[in-house]
């Protein structure tokens, strides 16, 4: 029996082991390509090597993101299983890649929210390339280490975190810009707690309103148009404001030609016009789900599970859109620094913005969905099953609290991370479902009051006990009597202490998992210090190969 369980345990090593080496090959296969392809297309430019390395680390840096940040996006559709795995993958891949090249910044700050002043560097192309190249490889390997230990933290962070560090080391401590560092640790509070909030907000309503209605099927079919139509309202404009700003002169140029419509040119959506855009969509969304619920071929089921199961579409569109959005922006975290690289060697200077060449883009969204679907499942584990149980009610909370969240903080100029806001949406729903446990219908007071009452009733039979038996000369009844005090006292110490028990074991209940909670607050608090301590160290190891 232990030979035929050793051989069994044998063979799952061997075939994880295989995949961990196929998924390797893999990568190490699309690193070397980029490598080779940098190396090859830029072969008569000074420093060539230069960019071909850094090619390969901005390649790496976009397969750490596609691992670890992509999983919030459809981290919760996967857990309350809306979608399968794999078709999770397969969406948030094309998207991903379709949002870094269609709606990627066409100019991108290549040092990241101004963090570092460039002019620090005198204008020596040389060390800055350096401090860019040491940015980018901490970051990566930060967020490589923090997906091996599943722990989802802002890809953001990380880069500016390898920016400073990167920056200090070069330059010293006046380099850094602290009241810009100041808003980013601002953010480590602002993020998780909106996301939270609006999320736990968006649940509770949506429970008060429909779940925990007797007539669930009449309920659903009145508010589920209006919290879905809200949902679109806040991710075409989300899509609109974060998404759409590298295409949106030619979007305009489209819509102008249409009749009633008249748009001023501009380089970027207002936030009127995203309202408008977005208000337009939901009024749509609104009617076409109004009709297709209140439709004879429309069969609703009173129960929780199948009004959960008219959320599972409009998730499957959360997660498509949030793809989208995050690859339009977070693409720069994994090619901005390589951008700055290719534009310091091929210019033989330093620009505080440059333009990203159509190959470095590419380089970004393929690295993001091959990171994905290469090592993405372990976190989107994390994220969807492994802090708190959701299903398609708490995951769409947590899919509108991701765009709500950002539309306000980009509005009200509030750095914040879309990893802190998706998770925060999870703590939120999950410390939602305890409040909710512990208040529900005031049972832990209902117990304590039973409590009380029998003690009360145990103090008097106990009392009237202790009279009877100081008799000396007792009745054929008073016997009986003593009898059934004995018993009844027996009974009310056996209620109140499985009542006592019954308390305990409420309050022991926890839908949110505290030690994954420990673990992504702590990763999140060391990201930024751990990337920068990184980063200054390989400046200067890159320093000391060069000179």
């Amino acid at each position: 029996m232990e030979i035929q369980t050793m051989q069994k345990l044998q063979e799952e090593a061997l075939k994880k082991s295989g995949t961990d080496f196929t998924r390797l090959g893999f990568a190490l296969f699309f690193m070397i390509g980029v490598l080779t392809f940098s190396f090859l297309s830029n072969g008569g430019i000074p420093n060539n090597m230069f960019l071909a390395v850094a090619a390969l680390i901005g390649a790496y840096m976009a397969m750490n993101i596609g691992a670890n940040d992509v999983a919030n996006n459809v981290g919760p559709a996967v857990g309350s299983k809306a979608m399968t795995m794999t078709m999770a993958i397969m969406i948030a891949a094309v998207f991903e890649a379709a949002g870094a090249l269609i709606a990627g910044g066409e100019v991108v700050k290549t040092i990241k929210k101004g963090i570092i002043d460039i002019s620090a560097f005198g204008g020596n192309a040389d060390p800055f390339i350096w401090a860019m190249m040491a940015a980018l490889l901490a970051a990566a390997l930060w967020l490589n280490f923090a997906t091996m230990m599943r722990a989802p933290v802002s890809t953001t962070h990380s880069i500016v975190g390898g920016v400073m560090g990167a920056g200090i080391a070069a330059a010293g401590f006046s380099i850094v810009d602290w009241g810009t560092m100041a808003k980013i640790a601002a953010s480590w509070v602002i993020s998780p707690v909106l996301g939270g909030v609006i999320a736990a907000a968006f649940l509770y309503s949506i429970k008060k309103s429909i779940v925990f209605q007797d007539d669930k099927v009449a309920a659903a079919k009145k508010w589920v148009p209006v919290f879905v139509s809200i949902m679109s309202w806040a991710f075409v404009t989300y899509l609109t404001l974060k998404g759409l700003k590298k295409i949106w002169p030619q979007i305009v140029e489209i819509l102008n030609y249409l009749p009633l419509v008249s748009i001023e040119m501009s380089q970027k959506p207002s936030l009127l016009t995203a309202l408008v855009m977005g208000g337009v969509v939901a009024l749509i969304v609104y009617i076409s789900v109004k009709i297709k619920l209140t439709s004879n071929t429309t069969a609703i089921e009173n129960s929780k599970a199948s009004v959960n199961a008219l959320f599972t579409i409009p998730l499957v569109f959360a997660a498509a859109l949030l793809s989208f959005a995050h690859g339009a922006n977070d693409v720069a975290n994994a090619i901005g620094p390589l951008a700055a690289i290719n534009d310091a060697v091929v210019n033989g200077g330093i620009s505080s913005k440059a333009s990203i060449p159509l190959w470095v883009m590419g380089v970004g969204a393929l690295g993001i969905a091959l990171g994905l679907a290469l090592y993405g499942p372990k976190l989107i584990k994390t994220v969807g099953t492994e802090i708190t149980e959701l299903d398609q009610i708490r995951a769409f909370s947590i899919a509108m609290a991701a765009s709500i969240t950002v539309i306000i903080a980009s509005q009200l100029g509030l750095p914040v991370s879309s990893t802190h806001i998706a998770i925060g949406g999870v703590f939120g729903v999950g410390f939602l479902r305890e409040y909710m446990h512990l208040s529900d219908t005031n049972s832990i007071e209902e117990d304590k009051s039973i409590i009380k009452d029998e003690k009360s009733n145990l103090h008097a039979y106990k009392a009237e006990l202790t009279t009877l038996e100081k008799k000396d000369d007792k009745s054929t009844s008073q016997y009986e009597r003593v009898v059934e005090l004995y018993k009844l006292i027996a009974d009310e110490e056996k209620i109140i202490k499985s009542t006592k028990k019954h308390i305990k074991q409420t309050k022991k209940v926890e839908y949110v998992k505290r030690d994954a909670v420990k673990k992504i607050i702590a990763a999140w608090l060391i990201t930024v210090p751990a990337a920068a301590t990184l980063a200054g160290l390989l400046f200067f190891m890159i320093k000391g190969i060069m000179l």
